[in-house]
């Protein structure tokens, strides 16, 4: 075992066994190159990537690579959910050399840390059109002791490039509606008709596109947008990302039809997917995005939830296959634990019920997933709606009823059939950041679905989970990381952004004050740690820590949003809940930063434009006050307005609200019956008692 046998990251204790002389990012590693004056060779992953996998297995559990990597290079290994600060900084390097990049990344840095070559993942010798490991190991030793001097020259260069690039900054105006309006024209211009999503292959969920589209439909009526935004899920939902007998969706497509995933199954993508499917149903009324929500929300509590209530990370793409059990360095295959044979399926459901599951799942006798290089996925079927439970039973003669019977059936013997299954890896580390994700998503689903409680209680004690082993309140400290009993890795901008998001979501779901004063208490520490004063928004870390070579601030809203959109929609909250100028000021500010890139690129920035889009159309806030108002409650959970703050007050729990929010406090029931006041900047309309009148006051 080498040195990251001591680690509680899970993805280096996947490396712990390795003949490479592994270190974990950190003063012993960088001390080591220093002293024996050796580049770093740093790889960065997470345990969940397949990729990693393959090239652990290929180059990192091999004797004669790791003989060349010991004797020239110190080799560290970093979790990049661990250390998205690190991540980024060799991210950024690796994107502007190749012009791509991903997981694995592999990065050659001199001693004092300054990269000057690098990639992603590299097979073990050339092919495929990419040089091989041990041949490049090879190179750089060489250039390295032949010219070192030239090594470093060419890293200081590359390293003063990102400086630069990473401290540049703009400011214009805060864009108008005209910029928002070309924003939904570029998705159009970008958007398949024909499948659903942007862009050519491989497609990735982007939640942060849809909730902007929904938004931008909710603010001018843009019709075109709301249906991209549906058709897109509704692909998704049916295609085989989706997780058709578990719950929850797979990472991305690697197709244009959303047949064939990449299997691995992240947490954010659930939290964010649950947000925009449930939006979806209340933009358009139909209730299919919101089970679709559920079923992901059931898979969240079933599989990725710890037994005191915080979210696990991740599950793995892959699994290892029946046949390679025995094997001491076995291959595991992708998507094994998700594929069936047609055989398989037929002895499983009987054979009154085989014809409506094959027909629902597109089963073919020869398997209906493609001939892969690997040939993993030959004469196995990946699952995705093929045709409608109306199509099958013309198909078969059945009743829809008794189809649907059927397939409900199905599902569950084939859940218990799965489950007898190697599972994937689970990488059980709780983040803080992605547990605000699902915090925000089972706390919105508490006010959108009939009977959501069961979603309440899982954000409550999530929060409660966070605040119990993450957060000290006399230092005013949040940390990143738990797993098995220890927290550890101080927290960056992000963890505190979507914390606080989850923490105003669930505030609104339960109106019990501690959520609302703790997201502040933590609002005022993020602009502490991370406030940029000179140009707006939030830079991702603090810059105390030397080994992190520059201070980022993202401004690129991918698989994970950045922690300036998030924070403007958190205080466009905050703002609407209490009056502060100080925040108020930070949204400005922050807007005009982002200006450029909303007017000139803003399909990199959706959520950022979605907080533009909310700054514009203007913040309602609606009060719920009385015992009886499910009338009233039923229109808010089943209307979209993404620009409207609701609470509903308890009477015996008023004064104490009333003590934060004292627009509340003159608030009272009407005649006996609850009453909604619809305010804006604190002030109010007259209440109204009845469904009717409240629709007509929210229009």
């Amino acid at each position: 075992m080498n040195r990251l046998a001591g680690e509680h990251s899970p993805y280096l204790l996947q490396h712990a066994g390795n003949p490479v002389d592994w270190f974990p990012w950190g003063d012993e590693a960088f001390d080591k190159a220093r002293t024996e004056n050796k580049p770093i060779f740093l790889s960065i992953g997470y345990s969940t990537c397949h990729w990693c996998h393959v090239m652990a297995h290929e180059s990192f559990e091999s004797t004669d690579v790791a003989s060349v990597l010991n004797a020239s290079f110190v080799p560290i290994k970093v979790d990049r959910e661990e250390r998205p600060d690190v991540d980024r900084v060799y991210m950024t390097f690796v994107q502007a050399t190749t012009g791509s990049g991903g997981w694995p990344m592999s990065v050659w840095l001199t001693p004092d840390l300054k990269p000057f070559y690098g990639g992603t993942y590299f097979p073990p010798s050339s092919r495929w059109g990419r040089p091989g490991f041990v041949e490049i190991l090879g190179e750089i030793a060489k250039v390295w002791q032949a010219e070192p001097g030239k090594v470093r020259q060419s890293a200081d260069s590359l390293t003063a490039q990102l400086q630069g690039v990473s401290q540049k900054s703009t400011q214009t105006d805060i864009p108008g509606a005209a910029a928002l309006d070309r924003i939904a024209a570029e998705f159009r211009n970008m958007f398949d008709h024909v499948n659903g999503g942007f862009g050519s292959a491989p497609k990735f969920p982007r939640p942060s596109e849809l909730l902007f589209l929904l938004r931008e439909f909710a603010r001018t009526g843009n019709r075109d947008a709301k249906d991209m935004a549906l058709v897109t899920l509704r692909a998704m939902a049916f295609g085989g990302m989706r997780d058709h007998v578990g719950g929850g969706f797979h990472r991305y497509s690697v197709d244009e039809q959303w047949r064939v995933p990449h299997f691995e199954k992240m947490l954010y993508d659930q939290a964010q997917l649950v947000i925009a499917l449930l939006e979806a149903s209340q933009a358009s009324g139909d209730a299919f995005y919101a089970d679709v929500a559920e079923d992901t929300l059931q898979y969240v509590m079933r599989e990725m939830t710890d037994e005191a209530g915080g979210f696990f990370s991740a599950e793995d793409a892959d699994r290892i296959a029946p046949e390679h059990a025995n094997d001491p360095h076995p291959h595991a295959m992708e998507g094994a634990f998700y594929l069936w044979t047609a055989s398989e399926l037929e002895e499983l459901v009987g054979p009154d019920a085989a014809p409506a599951v094959k027909l629902r799942f597109g089963i073919e006798q020869n398997g209906n997933a493609p001939v892969d290089p690997q040939q993993e996925f030959v004469g196995k079927n990946l699952l995705y709606t093929a045709q409608s439970v109306e199509q099958i039973a013309r198909a078969t003669g059945k009743p829809p009823d008794e189809i649907q019977q059927i397939l409900s059936a199905a599902r569950l013997k084939m859940f218990e059939a799965r489950g007898s299954r190697p599972r994937p890896h689970l990488d059980d580390k709780v983040l803080t950041a992605w547990n605000g994700l699902m915090i925000a998503a089972f706390a919105r689903a508490s006010r959108v679905v009939a009977g959501g409680r069961p979603y309440l209680n899982a954000a409550v004690r999530a929060a409660t989970f966070i605040r119990e082993r993450m957060w000290n309140d006399v230092s005013a400290t949040l940390l990143r990381r738990y797993r098995r009993g220890e927290a550890s890795i101080d927290a960056y901008a992000e963890d505190y952004a979507y914390l606080i998001s989850g923490l105003l979501e669930l505030f609104q779901a339960d109106a019990d004050l501690r959520w609302l004063e703790w997201a502040e208490k933590l609002q005022r520490r993020q602009d502490t740690l991370f406030w940029d004063e000179v140009d707006g928004g939030w830079f991702s870390t603090t810059g105390l820590d030397k080994h992190v070579l520059l201070r980022m601030k993202e401004d690129y809203d991918g698989a994970e949003p950045t922690a300036s959109s998030v924070s403007v929609m958190n205080l466009l909250t905050l703002t609407h809940l209490e009056n502060d100028g100080a925040w108020s000021n930070e949204i400005l500010k922050t807007l005009r930063h982002f200006g450029t890139r909303l007017e000139q690129i803003g399909r990199a920035v959706p959520l950022m434009a979605s907080a533009l889009a909310t700054y514009l159309a203007g913040v309602r806030q609606v009060v719920i006050v009385g015992d009886a108002n499910a009338e009233l409650l039923e229109l808010l959970r089943t209307s979209y307005h993404p620009f409207t703050i609701s609470l509903d007050v308890d009477p015996a729990n008023q004064s104490r609200l009333a003590g934060k929010l004292p627009f509340i406090a003159a608030m009272q029931p009407v005649g006996g019956h609850a009453a909604a006041y619809v305010c804006r900047d604190f002030t109010c309309q007259a209440p109204v008692t009845d469904r009717a009148a409240l629709e007509k006051a929210l229009a």
